[in-house]
């Protein structure tokens, strides 16, 4: 696969699939501007080498052409963090467009119109992503979060370029991704949370070869510990899913790799945050009680685990971090991570809600990278292939 570097942009026109796909407020206001900044590396290399730019990407899930998603609420917050001011087309496919971009002139930026407003977009559509390709004289992915959807603007359109290249995002993505995926250092620690075994059942099996330890938390924790004869209150539990917790367990052990539960559990009398809370034996929690974080015992634990890791992923919060009551745990595995990563250890954190968590205790600079995709990166961990990479390869 083709990266930016050895190549020279000047009079080059390039079509770059970015991931815009940002929050705003009632405003219509950029309320996270992650995704914007991390673009910004492959624009200015292509700006300073004297090429011009043209962006496109979607915005949210319209149903056809709606105003609230349109990406002319978003170009002033492009245009201040690029440092150039971005201009902007109110459709993607349309004379307009085609005539704006074929008049943008060297060290200029043209943003697109949300391809999300057509259909053709989502389904893939060969001819919608032929005229797409009109814009450009190459292609670039450097949208990661949408690197696994077969769609016209990252899987199909490649096919109608001789030159297309990763941008620097999705290349460091790929490579920071290979750091977990084929790790030399040892030990390779996996912590997984979240709510449910049957969203992560693919991603444990494909990574427990190329683990040491999987630490696990969240909700996930209770079909765990009720698979091996534990009483879990009125936590959340997959109760047709006990059976794939025990496999996982004794394929973990074929694999020598060490699963920690946690030991204990901070539960919640109702799931509100002013519940009545107290801290019990993960496996003896009463009924009318339901555990929503990871206690003291199982931080301390965990911690240790992590101090002694060379590699982390980090995938799904310990608890119910929303709710302050019960966001202690991630909070110090958080900053477990936080410290290991200052004494060497290599550190990934991807998956909405951890980084979602990284971000609101103020981690994600303590760690060595946070992913911008969690879908893409759950399918790159579990194996899969992924339609905008693989096109760019083919």
């Amino acid at each position: 696969m083709k990266t930016l570097d050895n190549y020279n942009f000047s009079n080059k026109k390039a079509l770059i699939r970015v991931d815009f796909n940002v929050p705003l407020n009632e405003n219509f206001e950029v309320t996270d501007t992650t995704r914007i900044e991390a673009a910004k590396p492959s624009i200015t290399k292509i700006l300073e080498d004297g090429g011009a730019v043209v962006l496109m990407s979607h915005l949210g899930r319209p149903v056809g052409k709606e105003e609230k998603f349109s990406l002319k609420h978003i170009t002033s917050k492009v245009s201040e963090i690029l440092g150039v001011q971005v201009k902007f087309v109110d459709d993607c496919v349309s004379d307009e467009a085609f005539a704006a971009s074929e008049k943008l002139e060297n060290g200029e930026i043209l943003l697109l119109e949300n391809l999300r407003f057509y259909q053709e977009e989502k389904e893939g559509n060969e001819d919608f992503a032929q005229q797409l390709a009109k814009h450009g004289d190459i292609y670039v992915n450097d949208a990661f979060g949408t690197a696994h959807r077969a769609h016209a603007s990252t899987a199909v359109i490649a096919k109608y370029f001789e030159n297309k290249r990763a941008g620097r995002l999705l290349e460091k993505e790929i490579n920071n991704l290979d750091k977990v995926l084929n790790a030399k250092e040892k030990p390779v620690t996996a912590i997984l949370g979240g709510a449910k075994v049957s969203s992560k059942i693919t991603v444990i099996e494909n990574i427990l070869e190329k683990i040491d330890h999987l630490i696990i938390g969240g909700g996930m924790t209770f079909t765990f510990i009720k698979a091996q004869g534990g009483e879990i209150g009125d936590s959340l539990v997959e109760e047709d899913k006990l059976n794939l917790a025990l496999d996982i367990l004794k394929l973990a052990k074929k694999r020598n790799v060490e699963v920690h539960l946690p030991v204990d559990s901070v539960v919640a009398d109702k799931f509100d945050k002013n519940a009545n809370t107290k801290t019990m034996p993960v496996d003896a929690i009463e009924n009318g009680w339901m555990g929503l974080d990871i206690g003291t015992k199982s931080v301390a634990n965990f911690t240790e685990i992590i101090k002694a890791s060379q590699i982390i992923l980090w995938n799904g919060p310990m608890g119910v971090f929303e709710m302050e009551k019960f966001a202690e745990g991630t909070i110090k595995i958080g900053e477990a991570i936080a410290a290991a990563t200052k004494n060497g250890t290599f550190s990934l954190v991807g998956g909405g809600d951890s980084v979602a968590a990284v971000k609101q205790f103020g981690l994600e600079n303590r760690v060595s990278y946070v992913s911008t995709g969690g879908g893409a990166m759950l399918e790159m961990l579990e194996g899969k292939s992924l339609p905008g990479i693989a096109a760019l390869e083919n």
